[in-house]
């Protein structure tokens, strides 16, 4: 445990074990001297699945990312899962699940009232986030930078290659189980009662086409779900030429703090 400039972490928390896997594990970061109720993030690390950990934010936010969402009042999970090298689909989505039910159960132990409790995530933890959130993770909203949200649309039909970030992810090709590419797509879930989504992803994107995120918002929209969609001028993935990345951040804060809290 470490105490920095009103921030109280806790490094290593082991939120589930997985037979025949390592344990799982989250760092937390808490704001300080807080009363009430507090708003909770669970955020979940992008990599194309394969890559990545919760001790290395995107470059763009800095290493001191989840300090400083904390110290602006908002307690932060940092999650691992497991990637595509250790475990096919449904296995990352299912941690996710996993931490948010930790979240949930574990939090008032550390002396935190829940207030909103929501996903934030990126690229392909944009993706997880917006799975684990459609699909009975109970949290109040979700925040989805660049997210991919359909992986039958993310390559050329006929690419069949075995070593692409999505087939790793799946086992296969997407066009090669194209039932289990789209179960594994957040776009396949939308339905009226899904919690709240922010969508914000760069309209250069050349990774993750912005296409994921508008046809997504499009789809969760026509389904009588509530979803917010920013798309940022000039910038590509990972936020490289967006003009002003702390907005960004701030604007996605906002929205957890406004979430109503306790869904269901």
């Amino acid at each position: 445990m470490s105490d920095v400039s009103g921030v109280i972490s806790y490094r290593g928390i082991e939120y589930a074990q997985v037979p025949g896997f390592r344990p799982l594990e989250l760092d937390l970061y808490l704001p300080d001297g807080l009363t009430g109720p507090v708003p909770v993030v669970v955020h979940v690390h992008g990599g194309g699945w394969r890559r990545g950990s919760r001790r290395h934010p995107l470059p763009a936010l800095g290493d001191g990312f989840y300090h400083e969402l904390a110290a602006t009042g908002i307690a932060v999970a940092a999650i691992d899962y497991r990637l595509s090298g250790e475990a096919r689909y449904p296995a990352a989505v299912d941690d996710v699940r996993a931490a948010v039910t930790w979240a949930r159960t574990a939090l008032p132990g550390y002396g935190i009232t829940l207030g909103p409790l929501a996903l934030w995530g990126d690229s392909a933890g944009g993706h997880l986030a917006l799975l684990a959130a459609l699909t009975a993770a109970l949290v109040d909203g979700v925040v989805a930078w660049f997210p991919v949200t359909d992986l039958t649309t993310m390559h050329e039909p006929g690419d069949d290659d075995p070593e692409s970030r999505e087939a790793q992810f799946l086992g296969a090709p997407p066009s090669v189980v194209p039932e289990l590419a789209r179960a594994a797509s957040p776009v396949s879930h939308v339905h009226a009662g899904a919690p709240p989504v922010l969508l914000m992803h760069g309209d250069s994107d050349a990774l993750v086409p912005a296409s994921q995120s508008t046809g997504f918002a499009r789809s969760l929209a026509d389904a009588g779900g509530t979803v917010a969609l920013e798309l940022v001028p000039g910038a590509s993935h990972f936020w490289d030429g967006a003009g002003d990345v702390p907005g960004i951040v701030a604007r996605s804060a906002g929205f957890v703090r406004a979430l109503a809290p306790a869904r269901g």
